[in-house]
């Protein structure tokens, strides 16, 4: 089974090339915001995937577009890789501490996308990063992948740490989710997702 997909999109704004495979591969990662570039890497990293990502962006105007189009593409790599959705475990969850912060996933890998998204961050950027581009960023990449993803972050006082958090818990949570049960059958009583 081929759990890989790659994926170009060009607008006006962006160039984003995405391939990611599910069970793990090489992670190189470029879109010109360097800590974004290490959120991505981290959520590759502990959810096990095979991800390469090389994101142009017209970053004169600031991080928002490249930020955005990257999820959007990132999450339909992410629905294209699991194709019917067959012989997946569906469901995953994961909380992560990541020094003073506390951040989670919960996700169902439902074909109905939905975000909740419960985090306020008290500094506005890091880097060269806004940390009000987090939600956007797993907004489209939940409604792109076509899952159901709830995202919190308990407590918290560096932005940094609570973004990663939350970052590393959505790799968790789709690494479980992801994770092959042995059979072909989709996980639904109605037959499909």
């Amino acid at each position: 089974m081929n759990r890989q997909a790659q994926i170009e999109r060009e607008t006006k704004e962006t160039q984003v090339y995405i391939d990611l495979c599910l069970d793990g591969g090489e992670i190189e990662v470029s879109t010109g915001v360097g800590f974004f570039d290490h959120m991505l890497t981290a959520f590759a990293v502990h959810g096990g995937f095979g991800l390469i990502v090389k994101t142009v962006g017209d970053w004169h105007v600031d991080c928002h577009h490249t930020v955005e189009d990257t999820g959007i593409v990132l999450g339909q790599a992410l629905g294209q890789a699991l194709a019917d959705k067959g012989g997946i475990a569906r469901y995953g969850s994961f909380f992560v501490p990541m020094d003073e912060a506390l951040g989670f996933a919960s996700l169902d890998i439902s074909g109905r996308p939905f975000l909740v998204f419960q985090a306020e961050f008290p500094q506005e950027k890091v880097g060269d990063f806004d940390t009000c581009m987090t939600e956007e960023f797993f907004r489209a990449f939940a409604f792109n992948a076509g899952i159901t993803l709830h995202l919190g972050c308990k407590y918290g006082k560096n932005s940094h740490h609570m973004i990663e958090a939350l970052f590393k818990a959505t790799g968790h949570a789709l690494k479980e989710a992801v994770s092959l049960t042995g059979d072909d059958n989709i996980l639904s009583s109605k037959g499909v997702l």
